[in-house]
């Protein structure tokens, strides 16, 4: 990707880090520019496992979208898309259902740009703009309307999006407003950062280079923090765990490791 404003596309500034671009070069992909890559390899050197830990969140998203298309879903809401890369949902739901619809959502124009033109001729799936932090926004966004029947069970996708809600209660708060549009027997496919025993120092560290970003700050939180996101739905086995242990069907019993830096991920259903 070119590396000056002249070459950008409209409303892009290459010389502000995006944390879309920032996982997408973690991902070992080519839509980023050099400020990107040089905030993601200060962040590599605090976190070295972090490029080990995008991976496994994709993964993650995978076998989630996978298990829920088998499970019968039919209509998946992706918020904070990011930027397409090999296996994105509406490919993965497809191969076990399809005609599945699936609606993105992202406020990142370069994320809209490159996901419009992926899916200009896919009738069942849409690319909306929008913010996290506006759910309801989202949730009466016509071209969401048109996809998505709220009155049927859906599986919302959260990955890797809420630590960047600085503010619990507004976190919480989001995860609330969405799941109180999900009908009975809906899904919440989330996953959040976790610092583990990383240390103080080094999360500080991570966190001042994340204000130097476009979205601005970076919030990972404990495992009872992302734990109470599922309240009052029924987590699926293996429960909260780092994204790298999540496999469909493991038992609660799977030995992981909480002291590393990673991303926690689960799934639930909505009774």
């Amino acid at each position: 990707m070119a590396d000056h404003d002249e070459t950008a596309p409209a409303g892009i500034n290459p010389a502000v880090p995006s944390v879309a671009r920032m996982y997408d070069y973690y991902l070992g992909g080519k839509d980023n520019y050099a400020s990107d890559r040089a905030a993601a390899e200060k962040v590599i050197s605090l976190v070295p496992n972090i490029r080990e830990v995008a991976r496994a969140n994709r993964e993650f998203l995978g076998h989630a979208v996978r298990l829920l298309a088998e499970s019968g879903i039919r209509q998946f809401l992706d918020i904070g898309t990011g930027l397409p890369t090999q296996q994105n949902v509406h490919q993965v739901a497809r191969e076990a259902a399809p005609g599945a619809r699936v609606v993105y959502v992202d406020n990142d124009p370069i994320v809209l740009i490159h996901a419009r033109a992926l899916l200009a001729n896919n009738r069942d799936t849409v690319v909306v703009q929008g913010d996290v932090n506006e759910p309801k926004a989202i949730l009466d966004d016509p071209a969401v309307r048109e996809k998505i029947d709220f009155s049927r069970p859906v599986a919302v996708l959260m990955l890797a999006i809420l630590h960047f809600v600085p503010d619990d209660e507004s976190a919480a708060a989001i995860v609330a407003r969405f799941r109180d549009a999900m009908a009975p027997g809906s899904y919440l496919v989330l996953s959040h950062g976790y610092t583990g025993e990383i240390g103080g120092r080094t999360d500080r560290e991570v966190r001042d280079l994340y204000t130097t970003t476009a979205t601005g700050s970076v919030k990972p939180r404990d495992h009872a923090e992302i734990a109470a996101y599922f309240d009052g739905m029924e987590l699926l086995e293996p429960g909260l765990v780092p994204v790298d242990a999540w496999r469909p069907g493991r038992g609660r019993d799977a030995v992981v490791d909480l002291s590393r830096p990673t991303v926690l991920g689960g799934v639930a259903r909505l009774p």
